[in-house]
């Protein structure tokens, strides 16, 4: 809470004026603020129209103050030291700016005065020779983004999901990023969504090797053993982790496309229902995946038993052959005086050949029935 009414008293003085002039807080006065900044630029009829990489926020503020356009600045992991000068300029709200900087934020999108908050989960593949029960399969990280009138900032948190190249590419489409901010956001939800994609076709790769694995038939035939559980709930974690990114995205989305909003162009919102339509796609892959993970998991649970109980069944039938000798040694080695043919000159072999057919006998009849 201490935080937050610091960070109030550091935005308060610099909100808008009525002229639509900011404060004169400059971030070049304190290098701390700028050191998580990646990169700043204006932006003016979809062109970048700044080169000069030391731009500072508040450069560039003054620039599109002055000639137009926008400001898109990127920082990755900044501190409440490093955020705070920025949140100041821009007047950003003080909660958003504490879940930007702390991250580990659900999926969302809040609206604070005149500014949009979105977060989003961005989700890598992890590439692995063999799956273990301790393979990592998925990497997440996150991306917030404020989206204003005539400013867009992204505070980006891991070490995937970079937007160079996305920032790249939308410099080459000037005529969707002459339509402002609301362009860069959506390209953002299209470049997380597009990741989803990706991850989710290279997941069924992972649990169709699973499930090829659980339900082949054992050698000769026979019912498989299955796989280690290990793996299989490794997995499955795995696929939950991807969930949480995935599902909560749904209700943003659902906003973006359909509710009419001041910060957002309609002819950008059209956009946002085709990201949503593959958010729809990525979601029903996710649910298909837990629920086959949980049969393939019941399955292979069930084969283990059905092995075990072949196992003893085995065990079983030869401690039943042996079971003849053993009674035949036993009685006699009782040294009894009458014995049986103990003094017939073919007493031995005829003892050794009746026990001998007694367990052929046995082995035939338990091998016929599928015991052994």
């Amino acid at each position: 809470m201490s935080m937050i009414r610091d960070l109030r008293a550091a935005v308060r003085p610099a909100l808008r004026k009525d002229g639509g002039s900011y404060s004169a807080y400059d971030t070049t006065r304190d290098p701390s603020t700028t050191s998580a900044v990646v990169d700043c630029a204006v932006y003016r009829d979809g062109h970048r129209v700044t080169c000069d990489e030391t731009l500072t926020p508040h450069e560039a503020m003054l620039q599109v103050r002055r000639d137009g356009g926008f400001a898109w600045i990127g920082l990755h992991e900044p501190t409440e030291a490093e955020f705070a000068g920025i949140a100041a300029e821009f007047g950003l709200h003080p909660l958003a700016v504490e879940d930007a900087v702390h991250a580990h934020q659900r999926p969302k999108l809040e609206r604070y005065d005149e500014t949009l908050f979105t977060v989003f989960k961005t989700v890598h593949y992890v590439e692995h020779a063999e799956l273990t029960a301790t393979s990592e399969i998925v990497e997440t990280g996150e991306v917030m983004c404020f989206t204003g009138r005539d400013f867009f900032i992204t505070v980006r948190h891991g070490g995937q999901g970079s937007l160079r190249a996305l920032r790249h590419r939308l410099q080459e489409e000037p005529e969707l990023l002459a339509k402002g901010p609301s362009a860069v956001l959506h390209a953002i939800a299209d470049h997380v969504v597009d990741g989803y994609l990706a991850v989710a076709d290279a997941m069924q790769d992972d649990i169709d090797e699973v499930e090829t694995e659980v339900f082949t038939p054992g050698r000769k035939g026979g019912v498989s053993r299955g796989v280690d559980a290990g793996r299989i709930y490794q997995l499955k974690r795995e696929v939950l982790e991807f969930k949480r990114a995935v599902a909560p995205l749904a209700r943003p989305m659902q906003l973006l496309s359909e509710r009419p909003m001041r910060l957002i162009d309609p002819d950008i919102q059209k956009y946002f229902r085709d990201v949503a339509d593959h958010l729809a796609r990525v979601q029903e892959q996710v649910v298909g995946f837990d629920e086959l993970l949980n049969s393939i998991l019941q399955a292979n649970l069930a084969q283990a038993s059905v092995a075990q109980n072949e196992d003893m069944r085995k065990i079983t039938s030869w401690a039943a052959i042996i079971a003849v000798p053993t009674m035949v040694c036993g009685v006699y080695g009782m040294n009894f005086e009458y014995m049986p043919e103990l003094h017939w000159k073919f007493g031995y072999p005829l003892v050794l050949g009746v026990t001998v057919g007694i367990c052929l006998t046995i082995h035939r009849t338990l091998k016929r029935n599928g015991w052994l």
